[in-house]
């Protein structure tokens, strides 16, 4: 550990201190660096860890989101700062006056992660805003030709009828993921412009043009910001995460068969090596998915998307991961019970005859599933022939594996029954053995029907996209 020193510097002596401070910085000088060369280097390579600037912290070791979550900060910053002139420049806060709150207000709320995200709130905000602000005017102007106490019975009569029906459509499914918040816009627009009319029957034009205005222009600077300075997009994230799930759900089934083969082998007795921590995250990625759906559909024609793309079709993707995921999960789970029955001596010939299967088994699946993941990245239709061999060959070694096991635990229940009693134990052993063994190959076969349910999802997505086939793929 350091030791830290403390210089005491008495009162007769800070004055002095001060004056050499001072005559320090007077004749310091600043050289030409004999590392600036280097440094030009550092930045062609891209790396933005300079030595002459310590205060910045080194940003080469964070992750790909946290450098997004940088991007948007500063995005959002900037957005802020353009808005805010509104009110810093003379001309322009002669022009809009007080309402400029409103257009910080609007980058304020608006703003959002991804593009797609931004674009449909601001959108449902200015819907919102146009139809309530519509309505609203003219409901206004049939209470003032009413006036008196009229003016004031239909300005309620027409808050609570519009209020109603907004929010009972706000609360309908398909209206509720896309449209809620240009909902609730509606409704507290339309409450704002005809209680201002109750007090103010001249300057509600005026005020209703006004904040328009100032709407307008948050819109045009957080949009420009948000699609043109380093745009983040909910489709790229949503593809992304889509296409990578199947390589983790590989490397889970490879996991679960090696660790298998090595408890039947005896070669460890250690717990099971195999990470589920995604496939548990995978379970809970539903909401998660909807939401970059909506939003990736909000998205302009940008990159390899277009603003029709089937992103229900990777809702269903999704769907059928989530479904695997679950059977890796109680797979693994069997792995677990069955590792102390498969110690028995008396199947240790049956599992090194049904080695092979497995390996076959395991080789076929985290074959297709890498298949239909790299397709998926690289947007190319996926070889339907060459999985459904390989899925036919994992259907036939799991029938196999039955067929031994079956033969196996036969023979040995007609051993033990002819010891009698002596070997009772060991007779329950060998069902323990043969349960085990029944179950993981059951849960094994359901991952096969899994993958093949999810080869034709793909394979439907590949021809609503377009994927364009293998032999024309450019590399």
């Amino acid at each position: 550990m350091e030791s830290t020193h403390v210089i005491s510097i008495t009162n007769n002596e800070e004055e002095n201190v001060a004056h050499n401070k001072e005559k320090n910085n007077n004749n310091k000088t600043f050289p030409f660096s004999p590392s600036f060369p280097t440094i030009i280097s550092h930045v062609k390579e891209k790396k933005f860890n300079m030595s002459f600037v310590p205060i910045f912290p080194s940003f080469s070791h964070l992750s790909e989101q946290e450098t997004k979550n940088i991007i948007h900060s500063i995005k959002v910053g900037i957005s802020l700062v353009l808005v805010s002139l509104l009110y810093l420049l003379d001309p322009l806060y002669e022009q809009v006056g007080e309402n400029a709150m409103w257009a910080i207000m609007t980058v304020v709320v608006i703003f959002e992660f991804s593009a797609g995200a931004t674009l449909g709130k601001g959108l449902n905000r200015g819907m919102g805003t146009i139809v309530g602000g519509g309505l609203g005017c003219i409901a206004a102007i049939l209470a003032q030709k009413l006036g008196g106490v009229g003016n004031s019975i239909i300005i309620g009569i027409c808050i609570f009828i519009f209020g109603a029906i907004a929010t009972y459509f706000r609360m309908i499914p398909r209206i509720k993921r896309r449209y809620e918040y240009g909902v609730m816009i509606f409704i507290l627009t339309l409450n704002l412009v005809l209680v201002s009319v109750v007090r103010d029957e001249q300057q509600v034009w005026e005020i209703a043009r006004d904040r328009l205005l100032t709407i307008v222009i948050g819109f045009i600077i957080y949009i420009s910001v948000s699609f043109f300075l380093f745009p983040l997009w909910a489709s790229n994230e949503f593809h992304d995460s889509t296409h990578s799930s199947f390589q983790h759900l590989a490397n889970a089934i490879q996991g679960c068969l090696e660790d298998y083969m090595r408890f039947a082998d005896e070669k460890e007795n250690e717990a099971t090596n195999t990470n589920f921590t995604f496939c548990k995250t995978l379970l809970n990625s539903k909401s998660k998915d909807e939401l970059l759906a909506n939003y990736a559909k909000w998205e302009p024609l940008h990159g390899k998307f277009g603003y029709s793309y089937p992103w229900q079709n990777y809702l269903k993707i999704g769907e059928v991961n989530r479904e695997l995921a679950a059977i890796i999960l109680v797979l693994g789970r069997c792995l677990q019970t069955s590792k102390k029955p498969m110690e028995l001596q008396s199947w240790s010939e049956t599992i090194q005859v049904i080695e092979p299967c497995f390996e076959a088994i395991g080789s076929n699946i985290v074959w297709t599933l890498k298949e239909l993941g790299e397709s998926m990245k690289q947007m190319r239709k996926i070889h339907a022939s060459q999985i459904s061999t390989k899925l036919k060959a994992s259907r036939a070694d799991i029938s196999m594996v039955v067929k031994i096991t079956i033969s196996t635990s036969k023979k040995i229940s007609t051993i033990m029954l002819n010891n009698n009693d002596e070997n009772n134990n060991c007779y329950d052993d060998d069902d323990d053995v043969s349960l085990a063994i029944a179950s993981f190959l059951f849960l094994l076969k359901e991952v096969v029907n899994k993958v093949e349910e999810l080869t034709k999802v793909v394979e439907q997505l590949g021809d609503i996209a377009g994927f364009i086939a293998h032999s024309t793929l450019v590399t």
